[in-house]
């Protein structure tokens, strides 16, 4: 007998229902929100997923299914949801009708990663992209859908979690005063984050090996680097979170796992699913 593969999950007729009930929240929260479906490839050319999601990530260097077609060229297995959603909104020319371009996705997505509660190689992703505002009350507005959608599935003791880490120019001010920080603890950190010095100090905020994260406990904070402008839109973005009645904590080592993000960067931790509480996360692209 062929069993199934380690790391996926068959969804039977007694759980089916379950599944659907979830869809069905998530298109209407989407609708109420004025996102529209959109439905990418499962898999894209790698370089989409290079470009977009950053050469010193976990997902790029440890996670992906990648292989070589028949044609011999390199194809990788989604691994997240955003990059293709970006890719089409560009080769479809989405950008040159009416802005803003508000899209939402239910899509299976791929990781090769150490299976464990809540974590699997095969997993399914509901996400939403909101293409053309510079406003800060477009990055309120995602975490009021995605505070919404959680609220109605019934996930208790949620708690938000925002920081920003800014644009390309006081990023790299920030990236010295880090790397100073960590230059006389190189020796002591793991492989990946010796190399992640070099080429996206930033990088180093999100391992979670224990040795790095007692290092980075006090590193300098990305937030007192902000320009200006970075700096107004976080303080827009906490003003219309509490104008929309959303409780937040602001975390300075928040960054995220992914390269594409600039400015605003969020996570919702549930205390009520036990280790791995993150339910939800996201952010600001623009680059």
């Amino acid at each position: 007998m062929i069993n199934i593969p380690k790391g996926t999950k068959d969804c039977l007729p007694q759980d089916s229902y379950k599944w659907q009930a979830i869809e069905k929240t998530a298109r209407e929260v989407a609708n109420d929100f004025g996102f529209k479906e959109i439905r990418t490839p499962t898999f894209e050319h790698t370089e989409v997923f290079l470009r977009g999601i950053g050469d010193t990530t976990d997902v790029v260097n440890k996670e992906m299914y990648t292989f070589l077609d028949k044609g011999d060229r390199s194809i990788t297995l989604k691994p997240e949801g955003t990059a293709g959603v970006a890719r089409a909104f560009v080769e479809k020319g989405l950008y040159s009708g009416p802005l803003p371009v508000k899209l939402y996705y239910i899509t299976p997505c791929f990781r090769y990663e150490r299976p464990q509660a809540g974590r699997l190689r095969e997993f399914h992703q509901f996400g939403v992209e909101f293409f053309g505002s510079e406003r800060p009350s477009a990055d309120a507005e995602v975490i009021v859908a995605a505070k919404t959608f959680l609220e109605k599935m019934g996930i208790t003791g949620l708690k938000l979690y925002v920081n920003s880490i800014g644009c390309k120019t006081c990023r790299a001010e920030f990236n010295k005063a880090l790397k100073e920080y960590l230059k006389s603890r190189l020796d002591e950190m793991c492989p990946v984050c010796r190399e992640r010095y070099e080429k996206n100090p930033l990088r180093i905020l999100d391992c979670k090996e224990e040795g790095c994260k007692n290092i980075c406990k006090d590193a300098p904070k990305i937030i007192d680097y902000l320009c200006d402008d970075c700096a107004k839109h976080f303080e827009e973005v906490k003003k219309y979170l509490t104008l929309s009645g959303i409780e937040y904590e602001v975390d300075p080592y928040i960054v995220r796992g992914l390269d594409y993000y600039t400015k605003t960067v969020f996570e919702f931790v549930s205390t009520s699913i036990g280790a791995q509480g993150t339910v939800c996360g996201g952010g600001r692209y623009d680059g």
